[in-house]
């Protein structure tokens, strides 16, 4: 996930970068699964979104002649991890900030759960982020409130790669996985703490922002959504790019033109009797595995055992993502999607046989 970005209206410089969440791992709808990169060879040096990014905030500023109040404003533009965190982190701090999704059904972005109900119990099936992963000191301490209070818990459950034919092996990462007790979109809901210093609009799609005497005003398809001090865009770069179309800031959206994302299918599947998976003897059964030499599948998990290990007769509840490839070739109206997801279902087979 990429960090947000803050545009901020005071005298002194006036873009800076947001701490991110650290969020990593994988996510549904607009990433696909990625297994930990394999070693490459030495080559010329890859190009480095996040510097670029950062010398287009050092070479490009909005300049306003009016100071920041003591008590400024602050619109978040995105409700899924880095903006929840970061609406948080400024109410900790006594500012007031407003948050702006586009979630029709809550908070949350790539952070959601589908709760199905069942014949007994209900099926619960997180179908976009599957963990994440805690890279930045200060985003690891704010997950370690969240663990106290029981939101979030380690997902140490078997997790690996699975090729074609059944043949799997485990990967062993020293960086821990992090998941929400109940489903990541319940953590999402947990996240914002009751504060009269925030508040939450949605659905709401912020289609423009533009400065305007010392602040930056937002419009939802040419409807006024308030004035504010600073903007947080913690948004993916296409929405990103779209804002910063008209913040007259054109390095910066530039940058965020490159900050390409992929459509992928989500099928969620649930099965009375266990879906019959390869076992690594030393561990037992997989939770999650991403899915080596399939061009139409990339992952999948047993949400089931992910987040309720000590509970049987449960049915087994599992998320797969296609790839990207797949995702590209396959782009269907919503009519047509049942059929396509049949396709993806079918592949199961070659890989548990």
């Amino acid at each position: 996930m990429p960090p947000p970005l803050l545009l901020r209206a005071p005298c002194r410089p006036r873009v800076a970068t947001a701490a991110a969440t650290g969020t990593g791992g994988v996510g549904g709808g607009a990433r696909h699964a990625r297994p930990p990169p394999r070693r490459r060879q030495r080559g010329k040096p890859r190009f480095s979104r996040q510097s670029a990014i950062k010398k287009s905030f050092n070479q490009e500023q909005v300049v306003f002649s009016t100071p920041v109040p003591p008590d400024p404003s602050v619109a978040v533009i995105g409700g899924g991890a880095s903006g929840l965190a970061c609406a948080a982190a400024l109410a900790a701090r006594g500012v007031r900030a407003v948050v702006f999704d586009t979630g029709m059904h809550g908070l949350g972005g790539r952070m959601a759960t589908r709760t199905v109900a069942g014949d007994e119990q209900q099926l619960v099936f997180d179908h976009a982020a599957q963990f994440f992963t805690a890279s930045d000191e200060r985003f690891q301490k704010l997950v370690d409130q969240w663990i106290d209070k029981g939101f979030v818990r380690e997902w140490t459950g078997l997790i690996g790669e699975l090729e074609v034919g059944g043949h799997f092996r485990t990967i062993h990462s020293s960086t821990p996985r992090y998941i929400g007790v109940n489903g990541m979109r319940p953590l999402a809901d947990e996240i914002l703490p009751e504060s009269d210093l925030i508040e939450v609009v949605r659905p709401c799609w912020i289609s423009k922002l533009e400065p305007f005497n010392g602040l930056w005003r937002l419009f939802e398809n040419e409807k006024p959504r308030g004035q504010y001090d600073a903007i947080v865009i913690a948004h993916n770069g296409k929405c990103a790019s779209h804002l910063l179309s008209t913040s007259g800031l054109p390095l910066l959206t530039r940058q965020m033109k490159r900050l390409n994302l992929s459509s992928v299918w989500a099928l969620l599947a649930a099965f009375q009797d266990p879906l019959p998976v390869p076992q690594n003897y030393s561990y037992g059964t997989f939770e999650g595995a991403f899915v080596r030499d399939v061009d139409s599948l990339s992952w999948m998990a047993n949400n089931s055992q992910k987040l309720f290990p000590l509970q049987t007769g449960r049915p087994e509840c599992w998320t797969f993502f296609s790839t990207a490839a797949y995702g590209k070739r396959n782009k269907v109206p919503q009519v047509a999607y049942l059929s396509k997801l049949f396709g993806i279902f079918l592949l199961l087979y070659h890989l548990v046989a």
